[in-house]
């Protein structure tokens, strides 16, 4: 997905607890300048209220209007907009970004099995692969748009009345392979068009390091819902409450934290213990482990200093370390670091979207 589901849950919940259906938005297609790319999703309650962006707000309130006839009739909607036309600030909207989308709205609710966000939502807690093929356009009434197949582990989800149409292998296998794509794609088979759209699974975070400037390395992580653990050796700095939005705080030993935590799961770990020995340990055990992005706090001499400790072991490792860690962007203060941090890891992880 073009963006992550996490925003969409907190509205998702409260609605579905007490029972009521929401519209989710699903962005088809874009051609010119737009906010978003394809798969962006967007979520609309019957009281207008949304979570997430397609169009920063220009077109959100619109679309809110379409949304309430959806989750009223239960019949999905193509809704496009075209801003592209220089008089739109006089009769449309007012966006001024110059594009054209594409949007599928659908309604997810107690009949729909609140599908496919219960699936979707289930594989981001367990932060396992999933994903959804839906239909977005079809020539065959008996398989309307909005039908949805879904792929999670072994299980497919599919609506009864379009049970024995839409279960062929092809199409199966190809929602099983979108698990494993970084972009929505396109499969047309029996006339019907259907989105094949992953689950866009949030980086795991490592820092190595429970200092106080962490901490908003972690708060900006999590901004971006990432999912980070801490690890240190310092009972006063491995303390869950100073780090409340991290999925785990660890107090370990450096030389036991492969014991501790299975680095091989990490996208990124950060060494920023300022602790020459520690960071040294933390090094050595990344030699050995996969996380693609490795970043060491200090400066180059530092960096060449620990290296050279490594010894051999250091082949390993240069080609993923980045040190000094974080873009360049010129700040000093623990939150601008933090920003730097953040930011190189965000455009090492970060894929462009093909526009279609």
């Amino acid at each position: 997905m073009e963006s992550s589901l996490a925003p969409l849950l907190p509205l998702f919940e409260r609605e579905r607890s007490a029972g009521r259906p929401v519209a989710l938005g699903v962005l088809l297609h874009t051609a010119g300048s737009t906010y978003r790319r394809p798969g962006a999703l967007l979520l609309i309650a019957a009281s207008g209220e949304y979570a997430g962006l397609l169009a920063g707000g220009c077109l959100e309130g619109d679309l809110a209007q379409h949304a309430l006839e959806v989750i009223g009739t239960g019949r999905a909607r193509l809704i496009t907009y075209d801003l592209r036309n220089p008089d739109d600030l006089i009769w449309g909207m007012g966006a001024g970004c110059e594009g054209a989308m594409r949007i599928l709205l659908l309604r997810v609710g107690p009949q729909e099995h609140w599908q496919p966000l219960v699936t979707l939502a289930g594989a981001l807690a367990a932060h396992e692969p999933a994903a959804a093929g839906i239909v977005a356009e079809s020539a065959d009434p008996s398989i309307p748009p909005g039908t949805l197949i879904l792929t999670h582990g072994e299980t497919e989800v599919l609506p009864a009345s379009a049970r024995q149409r839409l279960l062929q292998p092809e199409l199966i296998e190809a929602v099983r392979e979108a698990r494993r794509a970084s972009a929505p794609g396109w499969l047309e088979t029996r006339g019907c068009r259907v989105l094949l759209l992953p689950l866009s699974l949030p980086p795991r975070l490592l820092l190595l390091g429970g200092g106080p400037d962490a901490q908003p390395v972690a708060d900006f992580a999590a901004r971006l819902h990432w999912k980070v653990t801490v690890a240190d050796h310092r009972p006063g700095y491995a303390v869950p409450a100073r780090f409340p939005s991290a999925e785990r705080v660890i107090l370990t030993r450096p030389e036991a934290l492969s014991q501790e935590v299975e680095l091989a799961r990490f996208t990124a770990a950060v060494v920023m213990s300022h602790h020459l020995p520690t960071d040294l340990q933390y090094l050595r055990a990344l030699c050995r482990s996969a996380p693609p992005y490795i970043g060491l706090l200090g400066p180059p001499a530092r960096r060449e200093k620990l290296l050279a400790e490594l010894g051999t072991e250091a082949v390993r490792l240069r080609e993923r370390l980045r040190a000094p860690v974080g873009l360049n962007l010129g700040g000093r203060s623990p939150e601008a670091i933090a920003l730097a941090i953040v930011a190189e890891i965000l455009a090492f992880v970060q894929k462009p979207l093909p526009l279609e």
